[in-house]
């Protein structure tokens, strides 16, 4: 008796999926999420709503419960712990590091900012503030 191999079909499909004239597409839509502890959870409601960005377009934010806040400090409250134990010359050498990776993302935060209604000099001052204000922090 002889070894059994498993057959492998080859499909020949298109790498591109056309689609017929006229018909669109449906907008898949992201589902808003909370930030907590490192992570992107759902929120405990599963709501969310939307917001009109000041240069239209809409954005989608999570509504987060009394259940999802408890969550947020609870986990806020277990990482102030270690954060505290650090140095002093430990914290501000992060506060740095999270300034330079400010500095080198400043023109994203300023196109956020513009896309956001804030005219280009509102924008620029803002990042530049936020990023002096990090340096400072740092000592």
């Amino acid at each position: 008796m002889g070894k059994k191999s498993k057959r492998t079909e080859k499909l020949n499909l298109p790498l591109t999926i056309e689609s017929s004239e006229g018909s669109e597409r449906l907008e898949v839509r992201r589902t808003a999420k909370l930030y907590i502890g490192g992570a992107f959870p759902r929120s405990e409601s599963g709501r969310s709503r939307e917001v009109q960005l000041a240069k239209g377009g809409v954005a989608n934010i999570a509504g987060g419960s009394r259940k999802d806040l408890r969550e947020a400090v609870r986990v806020a409250r277990i990482a102030a712990e270690p954060w505290a134990a650090r140095t002093a010359m430990v914290r501000g050498q992060i506060l740095y590091r999270v300034a330079e990776l400010m500095e080198g993302r400043a023109a994203q935060f300023r196109d956020d900012l513009i896309n956001h209604g804030a005219s280009k000099s509102d924008a620029a001052a803002e990042v530049s503030a936020a990023i002096d204000r990090m340096v400072w922090y740092a000592g």
